[in-house]
């Protein structure tokens, strides 16, 4: 599939990048980690710009996204009639969405971005449900999408001239990613902690003043 993706991008260049991610976010089983690799493969080797290919590469995720949100967010459960949303949304996976949404709430848009084979129901889900305003999921699906498209990318990049080097790299980049968003949500959720209980503090605190004037 590297090999293949390579091949078609070094002569279609950043359009085919955008295409094929975008192709990705309608549920085909095209690796997106594999097409972020390739798009920066080609870079490393001259035939496109590294960093307009880690934007292009952002842009084309997103727009596929995007598109599922709408597309749930203006036909609802009626998207489900068509022949491919229906190969997409099996009863399984409609069960395993619903279970994901209430186990993680909103923060479900960010997470998906990690979840392979799920990330299309979840982000039609999203739309169909109207679980979350669309500005909402698209600054969260943005922040992941800004975390994942660069490594991948990058990594393309600095193993173009090294085959065996990239390939050992591929199945360790997954775990280097996860490890990142796993920091990353920690340290969200300790924010967000602190910053309650600061405001527990402060509202125990005015009213121990409050009783001491009474």
């Amino acid at each position: 599939m590297l090999d293949f993706l390579v091949n078609v991008f070094t002569q279609n260049g950043y359009a085919a990048v955008f295409i094929v991610l975008m192709i990705c976010g309608f549920g085909l089983p095209i690796p997106e980690d594999i097409t972020l690799v390739a798009g920066g493969v080609i870079a490393g080797l001259g035939y496109a710009n590294v960093h307009v290919m880690c934007a292009v590469g952002i842009l084309g995720i997103l727009a596929g996204d995007v598109l599922m949100f709408v597309l749930g967010r203006i036909y609802g459960e009626r998207a489900l009639r068509l022949r491919w949303i229906a190969y997409l949304m099996t009863p399984r996976r409609y069960a395993l969405v619903q279970a994901k949404f209430s186990r993680y709430g909103n923060r479900l848009m960010f997470i998906a971005r990690f979840l392979p084979g799920l990330r299309s129901p979840i982000y039609l889900t999203a739309g169909m449900t109207r679980r979350i305003s669309f500005v909402q999921f698209f600054l969260m699906d943005a922040f992941a999408a800004l975390i994942s498209a660069p490594i991948w990318v990058y990594l393309g990049y600095y193993g173009a001239q090294n085959h065996e080097w990239l390939l050992k790299w591929l199945d360790r980049g997954k775990f280097i990613v996860m490890a990142l968003v796993a920091v990353i949500l920690t340290g969200v959720v300790f924010y967000f902690w602190r910053r309650t209980a600061r405001k527990r503090e402060l509202m125990h605190l005015r009213q121990s003043r409050r009783k001491r004037r009474t």
